[in-house]
């Protein structure tokens, strides 16, 4: 596996190859201290920003048209966690009626992640930039940066390059500032476009969808700010350039959180359907024996320890195992740690995260969380296994959103990857791990992590 280091050199100007692949691309030029590149630093290593609607506006909708085929072609899905084709959700919001609105999704309540507060406080030119291409793709006016309240870094970043670009008479939407709830929900699509349109950070059920009757009912493009990064990438450099990395079905570079029994915790970017065992290398190697991983977030699932060694990380090689790429969150869980603890504790946090305005959150998240709690206290109800199996029935996929369903997916594979462990705990009660400092971060005990370096992974 081959592990990149960029060279930070910014004059002369640098920008990415067209022939050969290489990493990182996204995270190309970022600085030792983390701070934020100028919009200068930024033009000096990936050049000036392509205009997609350059003439008329016949003409410009032609181009338009043909910048979405491109992205098509290049395969980019979603960074946010859904992974859905970003030139469908694109060709939705233009041709539905009405003059649209692009969001960049910079929320991340995900406590396990990082990546888009990384991409926020170190490269809000390129977040910018993608921004720009797909406001003018859809024939948007506005862009409007969502980020959450709770991180001033990267308020600070986004509103300095905000001001850096003053009236841009080149590029027509207006972009501005959002400061987002510190909530797990606030950062679901429609929970966001709720609040941004003057109402309470909450999911609310569809039809209509976003891309209809978004923003004050105008039609709304929201994109995670990895995924408007890689569009401001894929405009300069093409789709070709982006599929010479990554899988035929998942292809470029992702960014993933790299946590817990590892020597270098970071945001990495890695080629699609790179090995676990290359990130963990690029890591700097495990710290301690691994019970199990947990992948793609909260809303992800448990991998068993043994299972680890033969792990790609694409959806496609994940699928055999129920997980996915999601959030691009790893965190390794050490041989230290109780994960019947760690599970119990994620559980009861999702439950307090939830909207509440459902049966499935009200009530079933919290039967399970506490079902959890016993079993990790020693105080398992009769049975506790089949309790567990039927709560999960009758809480997932009945939600106005997903996140009962992604607790009750986190939930039903820790059940299942540490089966001998809940098993154990069940019949003898708590063990010598439960009291331990828990190693999952939560917002009580948040994530930290040094400025990124650029590492990556390659396949």
């Amino acid at each position: 596996m081959a592990i990149s280091q960029p060279t930070i050199t910014l004059d002369p100007p640098v920008t990415a190859p067209q022939d050969t692949p290489t990493l990182p691309r996204l995270l190309a030029g970022i600085r030792p201290d983390g701070g934020p590149l100028t919009l200068r630093e930024h033009l000096a290593l990936h050049g000036p920003l392509p205009r997609v609607r350059p003439g008329g506006r016949r003409r410009g909708r032609e181009q338009a048209g043909a910048f979405v085929e491109e992205l098509e072609l290049s395969g980019l899905v979603g960074r946010g966690g859904a992974a859905f084709p970003a030139a469908t959700k694109m060709r939705a919001v233009a041709a539905a009626r009405g003059r649209a609105i692009v969001v960049a999704n910079g929320t991340e309540g995900e406590p396990a992640s990082l990546k888009d507060r990384t991409l926020l406080q170190t490269l809000p030119q390129l977040i910018i930039d993608g921004g720009v291409i797909a406001a003018e793709a859809v024939g948007a006016d506005q862009l409007i940066i969502a980020v959450c309240e709770s991180s001033q870094e990267c308020v600070d970043a986004v509103a300095a390059a905000i001001e850096e670009r003053g009236e841009d008479a080149q590029h027509s939407p207006k972009v501005q500032l959002a400061r987002i709830p510190a909530h797990y929900s606030a950062g679901q699509e429609t929970a966001l476009v709720n609040f941004l349109s003057g109402g309470p950070s909450l999911p609310t059920f569809t039809p209509p969808r976003v891309y209809e009757q978004g923003i004050g009912k105008r039609p709304t493009l929201v994109n995670n700010v990895e995924t408007l990064a890689h569009i401001a990438l894929i405009s300069r450099h093409g789709a070709r350039w982006f599929r010479q990395l990554g899988t035929p079905s998942q292809p470029g570079s992702t960014l993933v959180t790299l946590s817990g029994a590892v020597a270098h915790p970071g945001v990495y970017e890695i080629e699609t359907g790179a090995s676990l065992t290359s990130l963990i290398e690029a890591g700097g190697g495990p710290t301690a024996r691994m019970r199990g991983a947990l992948l793609g977030g909260y809303g992800g699932s448990w991998v068993a320890g043994e299972y680890l060694r033969g792990i790609a990380l694409s959806n496609e090689h994940l699928a055999p195992h129920g997980a996915s790429l999601g959030a691009g969150v790893v965190h390794l869980l050490s041989e230290e740690a109780c994960p019947v603890a760690e599970t119990a504790r994620v559980a009861r946090w999702m439950h307090g995260q939830s909207a509440r305005q459902c049966g499935p959150c009200i009530h079933g998240l919290e039967a399970l969380a506490e079902t959890l709690e016993q079993i990790a206290a020693g105080g398992a109800p009769a049975k506790a296994g089949q309790r567990i199996s039927r709560l999960a029935s009758l809480t997932a996929r009945r939600g106005a959103c997903g996140h009962p369903d992604g607790t009750v997916r986190m939930i039903l594979s820790g059940v299942e990857a540490f089966d001998t462990e809940f098993a154990d705990h069940a019949r003898h009660g708590h063990c010598e791990q439960c009291s331990r400092t828990p190693e999952l971060p939560l917002p009580d005990r948040p994530l930290t992590m040094p400025a990124p370096r650029g590492k990556g992974a390659r396949r």
